[in-house]
């Protein structure tokens, strides 16, 4: 047993611990609460003009849609493809945020981090929810770059919301004017590859979500193709992130969706960009019709590149992006 004295020291020497605690707390809990703290979203709903990051936008149905926000200058505007998200175009946005522009890509409805909707998974409706984030954000003066089935995006946004907004549009790689076979475009794809594409989605996503990157996206399934893991991977990623009900919608969208009046009421100038081996969206019913509807348009495609090849061509995507958006 403790005798009173041995007590007594013990209860100093705690209430002297206990105390220092205390102080150190004192100055740290204060010190956490300034680097956590996060800034209160405005009253209004409505951004500033100053980039900050990545945030969330709530549109008119309640779908809260994802973005990234980064740098100052010139705004330029991403559009992801199917089944993706804003992160596909990492290569791009670092490399104009170096340039000096404004860059801004969201994740469409459905897919990435925005809500995985049940519904409004239409050209019309991605189109409204990119009029929204851009008043949002007051941007002006942008150009728009979209890949794929963001390229119907960009497509379907400028023809009836970019007015006096848009400068320039980019389209890579993108669906206009109609990717299906019907009688006015008989050079188009049988209904049947793309109720291919909505059964493996339904049935199987994550196998067949490893298999389309592997195989034909990118051109990996090429004679002599450097295979790149951790772009099939990322392209997983990505696709998994997005809710599958969304997605299969989105098929439809991209693949009977008809562009020819959008295309014909574009007048800002825009550059046309297709890999000659893209086998997703082959360049004769896509790029060869686009041009020829386009007020100001301007066509460059690249011998033997793939659908992807922002990702696998960025040393020679971007350069060629930078020199029209300067141009």
């Amino acid at each position: 047993m403790m005798n009173d004295e041995t007590n007594g020291t013990t209860r100093r020497a705690l209430m002297t611990t206990g105390a220092m605690t205390a102080a150190a707390l004192a100055v740290t809990i204060p010190a956490l609460a300034v680097q956590t703290a996060r800034p209160a979203e405005p009253a209004d709903n409505k951004n500033d003009g100053t980039a900050i990051g990545s945030e969330m936008i709530t549109v008119k149905d309640g779908t809260r849609i994802f973005y990234k926000d980064w740098g100052t200058g010139q705004p330029i505007v991403f559009h992801h493809g199917w089944p993706l998200s804003s992160d596909d175009w990492d290569a791009q946005m670092l490399y104009f945020l170096s340039k000096g522009f404004r860059v801004i890509a969201h994740d469409r409805r459905g897919h990435g981090r925005s809500s995985q909707t049940a519904v409004g998974n239409d050209m019309d409706t991605y189109a409204a929810d990119v009029a929204q984030l851009m008043a949002h954000l007051d941007i002006r003066n942008a150009v728009h770059i979209g890949h794929s089935t963001g390229g119907g995006e960009v497509v379907r946004y400028v023809a009836h919301h970019g007015r006096g907004r848009v400068a320039k549009a980019i389209l890579i790689g993108a669906v206009p004017p109609i990717m299906l076979r019907t009688a006015k475009n008989p050079g188009g794809l049988p209904l049947e590859v793309f109720d291919g594409l909505r059964k493996s989605v339904a049935e199987h996503r994550a196998s067949f979500y490893r298999e389309f990157p592997t195989g034909p996206f990118y051109g990996f399934n090429r004679p002599g193709a450097k295979i790149s893991e951790a772009i099939i991977d990322n392209w997983w990623r990505q696709g998994m992130s997005g809710g599958i009900k969304a997605q299969y919608d989105c098929i439809q969208a991209f693949s009977e969706t008809d562009f020819t009046d959008d295309l014909k009421n574009i007048d800002v100038p825009t550059l046309v960009l297709h890999g000659e081996d893209d086998q997703i969206v082959p360049i004769a019913d896509s790029a060869h019709l686009a041009i020829k509807l386009l007020k100001q348009g301007k066509l460059k495609t690249y011998p033997g590149l793939p659908h992807g090849m922002c990702t696998t061509h960025a040393d020679v995507i971007n350069p060629d992006l930078l020199s029209f958006i300067k141009g």
